[in-house]
């Protein structure tokens, strides 16, 4: 699976992306969501922004979903058209609201009254008019980590079910807004689809509310959330989206010609990537066994960050299993990427890969420690 010779002489760590793996995901979520004609996916580049991995991924005809103007220049720049671009984001500068605009993206998922009324006063003063949803928070719990739950009333996104009505009518007194549709994201790393059906049933609900008052949107934004299988990834390297957007089909009650919108990252890229990294020393504590690597917690946070399990493989080595803490080089005691885990066992310069890394990896790595961020290759680029 990976090409370990080759990587013997290219500097550690680093993220190695499964491209063959990535096109395969990408034209399995085409054929499924293709099964409903007015279902539309959106890639959320929060999760990998690698220019590589963006330009691979809008040839296969996604949108894109941005929270910041950074992402959004990344998306144009990757070949995503403008107006398949979507922007999200509780805390919209200026400037980022000005390059949407000024780009004619598809629409701003509008977070609060007091966004709205710039997002108003930019479009006049471009002469434009801005085309937004509203982001409901639906006050539904995920079955997932708390960091990542982002639809409960405590959490910071989103507009209450409550000041719906009023946001609504605050729109219709703006002359540069168009109301487009409804957008709402309960978390990630999903994998029981109750909650999905869940989300489904309140924003019904809703949409029965607003037929009450003779509101119709054109379009209902369902975020996305769908988790992957970080215990077993090669026996899962694609995740079940047939089920995914089958959920929905079964559960939401769309309106005549109303569009249906998701935004995956996760699901899209983690399984195709990895981090590679070297094994510096084995050591042994006073109770357990230390693989350190020269990979830490500014190269991958998520299990610092998350608490946050990743499948370990030795690739240099086929010797028999030992007990191991992996561990990396940071001065911080949470610089742990996973303990008591069982290994081939480790030799100083070996190859570790830490799976399932390509969503929320090489996109979140810092300088901690004054350490060069972790370059990311594509697996063309070791044949």
């Amino acid at each position: 699976m990976f090409p370990v010779d080759k990587f013997q002489d290219t500097r550690t760590p680093f993220y190695y992306y499964d491209t063959q793996l990535l096109r395969e995901t990408l034209k399995t979520i085409n054929e499924e969501s293709g099964k409903h004609a007015n279902y539309h996916v959106h890639y959320a580049v929060k999760a990998n922004a690698n220019q590589k991995i963006l330009h691979i991924i809008s040839q296969y005809g996604l949108g894109a979903d941005c929270v910041s103007g950074g992402e959004i220049k990344a998306a144009l720049e990757a070949g995503f058209p403008a107006d398949s671009i979507v922007y999200a984001g509780v805390g919209k500068s200026d400037w980022e609201i000005e390059l949407g605009l000024q780009n004619d993206i598809a629409c701003f998922n509008v977070e609060s009254i007091a966004e709205l009324e710039v997002i108003n006063d930019l479009a006049q003063k471009h002469g434009k008019k801005a085309r937004v949803a509203f982001r409901i928070n639906p006050n539904i719990g995920a079955h997932t980590h708390a960091n990542i739950t982002t639809g409960l009333a405590e959490n910071k996104f989103g507009i209450a079910m409550q000041d719906m009505d009023k946001v609504i009518d605050e729109a219709q007194t703006m002359a540069n807004v168009e109301v487009i549709g409804l957008h709402f994201h309960i978390g990630s790393q999903i994998l029981d689809m109750g909650d999905f059906k869940a989300l489904c049933n309140r924003i019904n609900d809703l949409q029965s509310q607003l037929a009450k008052r003779n509101v119709f949107v054109q379009n209902i934004n369902v975020g996305g959330g769908l988790g992957v299988s970080y215990d077993n990834p090669d026996r899962e390297p694609i995740p079940d989206f047939k089920d995914y957007f089958n959920t929905y089909a079964t559960h939401l009650r769309l309106r005549n010609d109303q569009q249906l919108h998701f935004e995956l990252g996760r699901s899209v890229v983690a399984q195709c990537g990895s981090l590679i990294t070297r094994l510096l020393y084995v050591k042994q504590g006073s109770y357990k066994q230390f693989a350190i690597v020269d990979a830490g917690m500014t190269d991958l946070i998520r299990p610092a960050l998350y608490q946050a399990l990743h499948k370990i493989q030795n690739i240099s080595s086929d010797e028999p299993n030992e007990t191991y803490d992996v561990v990396g080089p940071i001065c911080e005691s949470s610089d742990v990427f996973a303990k008591a885990i069982d290994l081939n066992k480790c030799h100083r310069g070996d190859l570790l890969a830490i799976r399932s890394a390509g969503a929320y990896g090489e996109i979140m790595a810092s300088g901690y420690n004054c350490r060069p961020l972790p370059e990311g290759y594509i697996s063309e680029e070791f044949r």
